[in-house]
């Protein structure tokens, strides 16, 4: 199976989970979860929300960040991979000068 990304429409969401600013994002979604790459522009977070059904992987393309996962914060840098799992709460913000670019799966179980 073959996704083009570049085939499906950028949406930009504004306060995400509560949060700061507009995120700009391309999904994919499926019966198992969904596949999002995403940006958040300097100083844009997504606040803190839970994840009572799936677990949300978060692998960094560029930038830096910092996400805080039920209470532990971790430093997100290229390369690097934030997974929330299910039943936890996590919240995410760009502490960068340049765009935080995340690759988004979400797996539902």
């Amino acid at each position: 199976m073959l996704i083009d990304f570049n085939t499906i429409q950028e949406v930009k969401v504004t306060g995400m989970n509560g949060g700061t600013g507009q995120i700009a994002a391309r999904m994919y979604a499926g019966a198992g979860g969904k596949i999002i790459p995403c940006t958040l522009e300097k100083g844009i977070s997504i606040s803190m929300h839970a994840h009572p059904t799936s677990d949300d992987i978060n692998y960094v393309l560029a930038g830096t960040g910092k996400a805080v996962c039920d209470g532990k914060e971790e430093l997100l840098t290229a390369g690097t991979c934030h997974i929330c799992k299910k039943g936890s709460s996590h919240s995410i913000l760009n502490t960068g000068e340049t765009d935080l670019v995340l690759l988004t799966v979400v797996v539902e179980r």
